[in-house]
């Protein structure tokens, strides 16, 4: 009896307690419903802080807001198949459901624990809930609790209608636009109450990933979600299938594939909009949920420096415009020269063979094209639209002279890219994406356009044939016309530019001047496949992307055929500046709240995973980089990019003291076939820059006026004065061993006699591969005329003949056939001792008879 009613106690306490807390939770959670009540307002929203992109000085580069981009729009305004769309995509039993699915809810929790993609377990009404009262950055179960508490609350205090009007004015649609009206206006320009199926269907693809199936960005992608989404229309009897494939068809019939993702402000105060767009699209894949990059008040600390950038900035603006005067003017020399010849040439046979037609056909054809659709088509065109109500038909005839207008334009327009790295960190300077930013003109070419490289490929390559120990800087390689075989037999026979050709160069002429013939066979030597994995490694080119870059083994390869951007030509010789070690671009270092809390940290995650890769991030030694540094320094000094730079002299400023210094500089510069790219790349202790001008759409040339060396290379040397002024004077750092400095006769590649008084020159050899012979080249050389007799003696020795070969003192000499060095037998000394002049100033007196 006793123990029953302490039982009985013990559940009646129990009860009491439950009830206390019960109550309490209830008391809270009915006050905060009278919150919702008394407080909601579709109209009003929470005030949007604008983000702050500053550089890396902590100026103001520009600032990303959103208020003119939310469009409150009513839902009896909007078409059918727009709900469809969305309910069909993300909530099918949305009418049915009070707020939440437990099938959803249990789906979403096995994912979770057992780390599958199962779908998501949110309703419509869950989503908005949580776009209001959570952070839905927030993975865990108490955010999905409270998320599915305020969905119940909305559900018993709103219709269906009214959370639907407040999500579709609420969520966010990509490219800064909120709420369904502004996103309708910035995708396809205009209101949303005229959207199309395909249209709604392919707005509500956005609300998942809006970076990932941005249209102007990934068109293929966003087609694919498209279909489903229509297809699931189609399915559930909203749409029918013929409306569904018509209006797909007219969509992507009339898509401007020239347009790019851009966001919904392109007019805002912006000192480097190539560069805050490409910041922008960067945050676009790191904030997402309720925080965004248009409202929650960031501060983004940027690598830019705006002093470089502005330099940049002018210097592209002044070279594109250069470049197209330059090239139009040239269209013209050669079409009135081609009139000169074959204007008399036509009118002779129109009258000779009485042909009226034939005079002026094509400039006749197009000026009767364009009369007869301004005076007959255009009007019948304009009183269809307006009878039969379809503004669209002229809208449509419109996009596609524009699509054909905007074709001409890239083939016929000469753009530009530039980037700029810091070699010791990897921080994106300064950056431009083309000619003026505009809505027009957002293909950031520096970081999106895959062009071919041509011959600033070369020291990719070029540095394993070092690696091999089989070539060095003083190598002698034939420049003379060549025929190599393919695989399959077929003759290659490439050209130098111009057709020049040098006969015997060194290794580092060859790459200085740019020279096909030697470089196609140092490829040779060191088989493709090395050559193009180390081109790869350099690149830092993604393995799943290698296989779309044309890395075909061949001679091509050699000449730079193959696809790559400018920042991966960037991170390459970035590479070689930074001895050998890994640079990884990056252009944001830090992301704050409002608070001033950090918010992300791109840089530290950079630098994290560079410390897990340990040796790896050593992407070749710091002896091979340090020999191409100072082979390709003979680019500026006397190669292709000397012109430019002033042979060097143009990186040439005053310390403090009015002392003269000269900051080194290497490089290399690329022109295509055909002559139809331009690069120039360029690096410094301090900075890496690459530049390239060219075409959007293959096919032209830009002519012989227009190379890497005579555009290219002169922006590049413009902007990188700039941006060295006032830095301190700083050379390359040379590895503490495994290299060797040596002076060699550059028509030998050998060490240098008393006779070579011309053409001698100090390079760098990984040790161990520096040359010991001496120069056999100059004639009145003594040394090489007799070391050749030896040589003579020798073969005549093992041919069966005797033959001595001896000096004045009558020293017997011997040969080291394997070093090819000739020696006294008594000493050891070299010959050259022997052949020194005398105190007197008198040359030794040696005679030798040879029949």
């Amino acid at each position: 009896m006793k123990k029953t009613s302490k039982f009985t106690i013990l559940m009646i306490s129990g009860l009491f307690f439950f009830a206390a807390v019960f109550g309490a939770s209830l008391g809270l959670a009915l006050s905060n419903t009278k919150f919702i009540i008394d407080n909601e307002n579709f109209t009003e929203f929470d005030t949007a802080l604008p983000t702050r992109i500053l550089d890396i000085n902590g100026e103001l580069i520009t600032e990303f807001a959103s208020e003119e981009k939310r469009e409150i729009i009513s839902i009896n305004h909007l078409p059918q198949h727009m709900i469809d769309a969305l309910v069909s995509r993300e909530d099918r039993i949305f009418y049915t459901h009070h707020g939440f699915s437990i099938k959803a809810l249990f789906r979403a929790v096995v994912g979770q624990a057992l780390h599958l993609s199962l779908g998501g377990g949110s309703t419509l009404t869950q989503q908005i809930a949580g776009t209001l009262y959570c952070d839905r950055t927030d993975k865990s179960y108490k955010r999905k609790l409270k998320e599915l508490w305020w969905a119940i609350q909305m559900e018993r205090r709103f219709s269906k209608n009214e959370i639907l009007e407040l999500y579709l004015n609420k969520i966010y649609f990509g490219m800064g636009t909120y709420g369904v009206n502004a996103a309708s206006k910035l995708y396809f320009g205009h209101d949303a109450s005229e959207i199309t199926p395909a249209e709604a269907a392919l707005l509500v693809v956005q609300l998942s990933n809006p970076a990932h199936y941005n249209p102007f960005e990934h068109p293929d992608r966003a087609m694919d979600r498209q279909q489903y989404v229509l297809a699931t229309m189609v399915e559930s009897g909203l749409i029918t299938e013929e409306q569904a494939n018509t209006s797909f068809d007219n969509y992507w019939a009339n898509f401007d594939y020239t347009r790019t993702g851009n966001t919904a402000i392109v007019t805002r105060d912006d000192n480097a909009p190539w560069f805050s767009e490409y910041v922008r699209r960067e945050l676009a894949g790191m904030v997402y949920g309720t925080d965004d990059i248009y409202s929650s008040g960031f501060t983004v600390n940027t690598t830019l420096n705006l002093k470089n950038q502005i330099a940049a900035q002018n210097t592209m603006e002044h070279y594109i415009a250069y470049a197209n005067r330059t090239y139009q003017r040239g269209n013209s020399e050669r079409e009135n020269e081609a009139l000169k010849i074959y204007t008399p040439l036509t009118e002779l046979l129109t009258l000779t063979f009485n042909l009226g037609e034939l005079k002026f056909s094509q400039q006749r054809n197009e000026v009767i094209a364009l009369s007869t659709y301004t005076k007959t088509i255009n009007p019948i065109v304009d009183v269809m639209s307006l009878v039969c109500g379809i503004d669209s038909l002229k809208i449509s005839v419109a996009n596609r002279a524009n699509a054909v207008a905007k074709s001409n334009v890239g083939k016929n327009v000469i753009e530009g890219t530039m980037i700029a790295l810091e070699n010791s960190t990897g921080y994106i300077t300064s950056l431009v994406g083309g000619s003026k930013f505009d809505g027009e003109n957002q293909f950031i070419r520096a970081v999106q356009a895959k062009l071919q490289p041509g011959s600033s490929f070369k020291p990719l390559y070029y540095s394993a044939a070092i690696d091999s120990r089989q070539y060095t800087p003083s190598t002698i390689i034939s420049d003379t016309p060549i025929v190599f075989h393919t695989a399959d037999g077929k003759p290659y026979i490439p050209q130098n530019f111009r057709g020049e050709w040098k006969g015997d160069v060194e290794l580092w002429y060859a790459l200085a001047h740019s020279m096909n013939v030697p470089s196609l066979k140092i490829l040779d030597g060191i088989g493709f496949d090395t050559a193009i994995n180390r081109a790869i490694e350099l690149l830092g080119i993604p393995e799943e992307e290698v296989p779309n870059r044309g890395f075909v083994p061949g001679y091509p390869i050699g000449l730079g055929v193959c696809s790559v951007r400018p920042i991966e030509v960037a991170h390459a010789y970035a590479i070689f500046a930074n001895g050998g070690k890994e640079v990884i671009p990056i252009a944001i270092r830090s992301v704050e709240d409002k608070n001033g809390n950090v918010f992300l940290n791109p840089e530290k995650d950079v630098r994290q995973k560079q410390i897990a890769k340990g040796a790896a991030t050593q992407v070749i030694t710091p002896q091979t980089a340090y020999v191409m540094t100072k082979i390709l320094e003979n680019t500026v000094k006397s190669g292709t990019l000397a012109g430019p730079t002033g042979n060097g002299s143009k990186f040439t400023y005053r310390n403090e003291n009015g002392r003269k210094y000269t900051i080194p500089a290497a490089g290399k510069t690329g022109t295509t076939q055909n002559w139809a790219d331009a690069w120039a790349a360029c690096f410094t202790p301090y900075y890496t820059s690459v530049f390239w001008f060219g075409f959007d759409k293959p096919g032209q040339s830009l002519g012989l006026k227009l190379t890497g060396s005579t555009l290219a290379g002169y922006a590049m040397a413009s902007f990188m004065q700039k941006a060295h002024d006032g830095l301190p004077y700083k050379n390359f750092t040379a590895p503490a061993s495994g290299t060797v400095d040596v002076t060699v006769c550059s028509a030998s590649g050998n060490l240098p006699t008393d006779d070579c008084n011309e053409g001698k020159i100090t390079l760098t050899f990984l040790e161990g591969t520096q040359p010991t012979e001496l120069c056999t080249v100059h004639s009145g050389n003594s040394t090489g005329r007799l070391l050749g007799l030896y040589r003579l003696e020798q073969d005549l020795y093992r041919a069966g003949f005797a033959s001595d070969l001896i000096i004045r003192d009558s020293t017997p000499l011997s040969f080291d056939l394997e070093g090819n060095n000739i020696f006294t037998n008594n000493t050891g000394s070299s010959i050259y001792d022997f052949l020194k002049e005398d105190e007197f100033g008198n040359a030794p007196d040696y005679n030798y008879l040879l029949d």
